[in-house]
């Protein structure tokens, strides 16, 4: 049975077939690391980065899948810090494949239950990412990763 969440303070994008849901406090730095995930993918860093939503993020849990909207009113908007709000093209829904969860105490080796994230009974990988630690290396080491990563 699919089951509509409320809609959670977060930003969302589209990286390959997998979008990565980025949680945190206010001013943690969600809107920024999307900006640079979706900059990589301009540049040649991934394949591929699209902004799913910014700010209010729709989640649905759907056949063991999570999957995310943008709220109507703020579909395609996403806040630049000392620029205001800018357009940019988006995907109207993706399957989460990572959350990221910035401000976060973390280990510098975290347990294996500490890399998972449970949202509406569905198990998704989790990074934690430290207050004052630029989130970007990390998430592209997981993206990139030979081993474990999506491209």
């Amino acid at each position: 049975m699919d089951k509509l969440s409320a809609s959670v303070h977060a930003s969302c994008v589209l990286v390959g077939a997998r979008a990565l849901l980025i949680r945190g406090p206010s001013a943690s730095g969600k809107s920024q690391l999307a900006l640079e995930l979706i900059h990589a993918a301009d540049t040649g860093g991934l394949r591929f980065a699209r902004l799913v939503a910014d700010d209010r993020v729709h989640l649905t849990a759907a056949g063991g899948r999570l999957l995310a909207r943008p709220a109507a009113s703020l579909a395609g908007l996403i806040e630049v810090r000392g620029i205001g709000l800018l357009r940019l093209p988006y995907e109207p829904c993706a399957v989460i494949g990572l959350v990221v969860d910035l401000g976060e105490d973390s280990n510098r080796l975290p347990a294996p239950e500490q890399r998972q994230a449970l949202i509406d009974g569905i198990s998704l990988p989790r990074l934690a990412v430290a207050s004052g630690v630029g989130p970007l290396p990390a998430v592209m080491a997981l993206l990139t990763s030979p081993k474990d990563g999506w491209l």
